[in-house]
């Protein structure tokens, strides 16, 4: 069980899959700017999370959940009772073994597999972990660019573009339901970084993008409905 932060007034933010990539630079970004932050890893093994929260204690806090297990998304729910996110945000992102294979030619478990964890998994976790988030919050989620249907203009990793726009279309629906009580909801396409799932050539790193993705998030807090957006703020194409 999670201990409560030291500094209770300043915002908390909780980041689905905090263990390396995008999600763990959020996590250092926002413990940089002065929030608590909670991040999820799975398993038992150590991370890059637990050396962030090894330097900045009282700050990071670590919680355990596979957002494919549903019971784990429950006990995180009951674990977390009584505390309030102003920030929920799903990092979530995988790829079958072959990224460009297509979507005729993928397997059944690589399928279910992607669309699983990039679209049914964040869902899940924020239909149960959304009302822990105030009015004045916000929910959100790591989507990509390569979802925007708008601007598929050259095909190519079939499965993962299709479980992206799987999860826009599920928030838009998400967002729809809760029209009479809105807050500010993100879907955030950072564009291409040098990570595990974008690979060495991509032409930006993490020092560059992650601090701008964090801008956006904050600066949407306060400004109900849901945006897609990238990282510089600007409205991606559904």
């Amino acid at each position: 069980m999670a201990s409560l932060p030291q500094d209770r007034s300043a915002p908390t933010v909780l980041i689905v899959g905090a263990s390396r990539g995008l999600g763990h630079a959020m996590a250092d970004e926002f413990v940089k700017r002065g929030w608590n932050v909670i991040g999820t890893v799975r398993g038992g093994g150590r991370t890059m999370l637990h050396a962030l929260a090894e330097n900045h204690p009282g700050s990071v806090e670590i919680e355990t959940l596979d957002i494919n297990a549903p019971d784990e998304i429950a006990a995180l729910r009951s674990r977390l009772s009584g505390r309030a996110l102003d920030i929920l945000f799903v990092n979530a992102g995988v790829a079958p073994p072959d990224p460009d294979v297509l979507i005729g030619k993928v397997t059944d478990a690589d399928y279910m597999h992607v669309m699983r964890t990039n679209a049914l998994g964040p869902m899940r976790v924020i239909e149960a972990l959304q009302d822990l988030v105030p009015a004045t919050g916000l929910i959100g989620a790591m989507s990509s660019g390569q979802g925007s249907l708008t601007n598929n203009e050259e095909g190519m990793r079939e499965v993962y573009r299709g479980s992206k726009a799987a999860l826009n279309m599920f928030m838009r629906s998400f967002a729809a339901r809760e029209r009479a009580a809105p807050r500010a909801m993100v879907l955030m396409a950072p564009g291409w970084i040098r990570s595990d799932l974008g690979g060495p050539a991509a032409p930006f790193g993490m020092e560059e993008a992650v601090p701008a993705v964090v801008d956006v998030l904050i600066g949407q807090l306060g400004k109900p409905g849901l945006r897609y957006l990238d990282r510089f703020g600007q409205t991606v194409p559904w």
